[in-house]
């Protein structure tokens, strides 16, 4: 019921756009975002958005590059990833919950993963 579309390879300093569409539900108060997991690290949480697009979150290591945005027509959520770095190469993972948007053990729903390689 998420359906993540996006990534691929691309150079440093180059940008990538990832689309999240949640078919078939809408979360009321609660979020969809953005986790990713790089080869032998644990999954860290990227950037979320509220279901009502009020609020946004976005990890230390990414903010002033990524940027998220939610079309409520759509029930889409975009990642828009700007200026990559190769450590930004990982599985990201559209997710969802009816939790808080920063409560992230509480992303019950994903999408599946789509890799975003960058290289340098």
């Amino acid at each position: 019921q998420l359906q993540a579309s996006g990534g691929g390879l691309v150079q440093a300093g180059g940008s990538l756009r990832l689309s999240c569409a949640a078919s078939g539900r809408t979360f009321g108060s609660g979020a969809m975002g953005w986790f990713r997991q790089a080869p032998e690290k644990e999954r860290e949480f990227v950037s979320g958005i509220t279901w009502n697009g009020g609020n946004t979150y976005t990890a230390a290591s990414v903010k002033g590059r990524f940027t998220i945005s939610k079309d409520n027509a759509k029930n889409t959520v975009t990642l828009q990833m700007n200026s990559l770095k190769p450590e930004d190469t990982a599985v990201y993972y559209c997710a969802a919950t009816y939790g808080l948007l920063t409560d992230f053990q509480r992303y019950n729903l994903w999408g599946q993963g789509t890799l975003v390689t960058v290289s340098s």
